[in-house]
């Protein structure tokens, strides 16, 4: 496993574990790369909406040619004075910085003096900038746009909301935890629920969608391929970095397994989450290993999210319902995580003395049955019409 790029580089170049690569966290690259991934397949699909003529565009009037305002000078420089604030301190206390990139950063410890350095730079660049683009006589131009061209917002806002709501679904799970360390744990890198972070996005994103007067049926049908791609990349990070999404205790492999023997049952050496039993001479920061082996139900998930993906895709291509491509997608997704749960390790509440389920069934549940309500709606209206 891989909790760090510290620990892939030493299997791929023998350098030292922990080392300065080590503040680049696997998780977080793969959760990075799962949005941008999901990010990019949405614009491929919004902008084929739009040549199909899905997609009416907004006239937005913009003023170009102002020099700064007062507003933008004062937001840049704050930006620059927490950049500043915080990495010059990281730069001079890297050992702490290092130990723990997420903490050290929500932390209230930084360096005035950097602060004040980044405050000054920020806001300068942006003074030149747009004095340079500067108008005698400034003007109003009126452009077209279309969903794809506010990709970059849609992403910001889905992945901010989603994030929240992934950290809040995740202590709603946990909450003696939350109780005994508020902050740390809301502000802590670890722990996300995968269903908080779909609602919470989905919440974010309809909102601003409605505020920009986008059909929300059309962009929930295109999202839905750009969704499971996401959620593969995504489990890819919770598998290589060995961050306490796996599954139960494996059986016995059995005769007819012909796949290769960590695919069956795996035991995640050097997992971000140090849970298991020490390795022996291990001497590395993370140095557990999981005994008795594992189902790695998130290399199972990843597998099943890409062809879904794939399926949703080739759907997509097939169906003009509006709508119907979305709700086969919650069926699909609703389908796929109430299984996996039968084998994964997760939080089990008592729904009725002899009915124990997690929390991620009860909402699999919910999405199966919302999904194949919505299939069915939307399959007779597009029938009526």
């Amino acid at each position: 496993m891989y909790p760090d790029l510290s620990y892939l580089f030493h299997d791929l170049f023998g350098t030292p574990y922990d080392n300065w690569t080590s503040i680049f966290k696997t998780f977080g690259i793969l959760l990075v790369s799962a949005i941008l991934g999901a990010s990019f397949f949405l614009y491929l699909e919004l902008k084929r909406k739009k040549e199909n003529g899905t997609f009416k565009g907004e006239k937005v009037k913009t003023k170009v040619g102002e020099g700064p305002t007062p507003t933008e000078l004062i937001l840049q420089g704050l930006l620059g004075f927490f950049l500043g604030f915080k990495f010059l301190h990281a730069f001079l206390n890297f050992a702490a910085f290092k130990q723990d990139a997420a903490a050290f950063i929500f932390s209230g410890q930084g360096n005035f003096l950097g602060g004040l350095i980044g405050a000054i730079l920020f806001a300068g660049i942006r003074y030149y900038e747009k004095n340079k683009e500067k108008l005698d006589k400034p003007k109003i131009v009126t452009k077209t746009l279309y969903p794809h061209d506010r990709i970059g917002e849609i992403t910001v806002m889905a992945a901010l909301s989603g994030v929240v709501g992934a950290k809040l679904f995740a202590i709603i799970e946990n909450l003696p935890a939350f109780f005994a360390d508020p902050v740390g744990q809301f502000f802590s890198g670890n722990g996300l629920a995968i269903y908080g972070g779909l609602i919470g996005g989905f919440l974010g994103v309809g909102w601003y969608l409605r505020r920009h007067k986008i059909p929300m049926i059309h962009v929930m049908d295109a999202v839905a391929p750009a969704l499971m791609i996401g959620y593969g990349i995504g489990r890819m990070g919770c598998h290589f970095s060995g961050d306490g999404d796996w599954g139960i205790p494996a059986a016995e492999q059995p005769d007819w397994w012909f796949l290769p023997d960590w695919l069956w049952a795996y035991d995640y050496p050097n997992n971000v989450a140090n849970k298991g039993v020490p390795i022996e001479g291990c001497e590395a920061r993370y140095c557990s290993h999981l005994e008795p082996p594992v189902y790695p139900t998130s290399v199972y998930e990843t597998t099943m999210a890409f062809l879904i993906a794939g399926f949703l895709r080739f759907m997509s291509l097939r169906i003009s319902a509006p709508g119907l491509l979305f709700f086969i997608y919650l069926t699909l997704n609703g389908i796929e995580r109430f299984f996996i749960e039968k084998i994964r390790v997760n939080i089990k509440y008592d729904i009725t003395p002899n009915l124990q389920m997690t929390q991620a069934e009860i909402i699999a549940i919910v999405f199966m049955v919302l999904g194949l309500v919505g299939c069915y709606v939307t399959y007779r209206r597009a029938q009526r019409t």
